[in-house]
């Protein structure tokens, strides 16, 4: 006669379940490929924003300001991978991580340069590229301090080519974006706003649980 019983899966069954809930909790925590989310400096807590508007001085290109408004869709960004790199639906961000972030509304990804800005002169941060795609000016090294970039965590960005930190200026526009304010990037990030925390977003997750490796749970 077999001895199999069939209760003595239960206790395997609910270990099993605790740690997948678990993990489900801990995945929820981070920002991961695809996701869509509001950026907000911390200091002036305006977030990330850009809109067709162009500069009319420096590059030219499509204006990247910030806003106090918290339900502006043109503030809403698509967190990319670096070019030519496969970044995972999920797959969260990790700390020193290079990626790029694609606006939503008009699919340019954040960019830098060595133009001057148009208020406060210092480096100019503009939205770039055509059907998301552009060059390294695009990229962006996520600087934190936990091993994955945390939803709750004030992290910098660090532009690769030109070596400067995205910041927002104290300087605001006039018309045709009143009261918005001047987005740059800076060399120096000592005493200057460029912290930056994600805010109102849609976060991805994997579906499988996260056993021995990390992997996401569903949104």
């Amino acid at each position: 006669m077999s001895n199999f019983k069939p209760l003595s899966i239960i206790p395997i069954l609910v270990l099993f379940l605790v740690n997948y809930s678990s993990a489900k909790a801990r995945s929820n925590q981070y920002v991961t490929c695809g996701s869509v989310v509001k950026l907000m400096n911390v200091d002036y807590r305006v977030r990330l924003h850009s809109h067709d508007v162009k500069y009319g001085t420096g590059s030219g290109q499509q204006s990247v300001t910030g806003t106090e408004l918290k339900e502006d869709v043109n503030s809403h960004w698509i967190v990319k991978g670096a070019t030519g790199k496969i970044c995972p639906r999920g797959e969260p961000i990790k700390c020193n991580d290079i990626i790029r972030l694609t606006h939503t509304s008009t699919n340019k990804n954040l960019h830098s340069h060595h133009f001057s800005s148009p208020l406060s002169g210092a480096q100019e941060v503009s939205a770039y590229g055509k059907d998301g795609e552009g060059d390294t000016g695009d990229h962006w090294k996520v600087m934190c301090e936990s091993e994955y970039w945390e939803r709750k965590e004030a992290v910098q960005l660090y532009h690769i080519d030109t070596k400067a930190y995205l910041a927002a200026s104290r300087q605001t526009y006039g018309r045709p974006i009143s009261g918005q304010y001047e987005i740059v990037a800076v060399s120096w990030p000592d005493h200057n706003p460029v912290l930056w925390k994600t805010m109102e977003g849609v976060f991805l997750h994997s579906s499988e649980p996260m056993l021995n490796r990390h992997v996401h749970s569903e949104l």
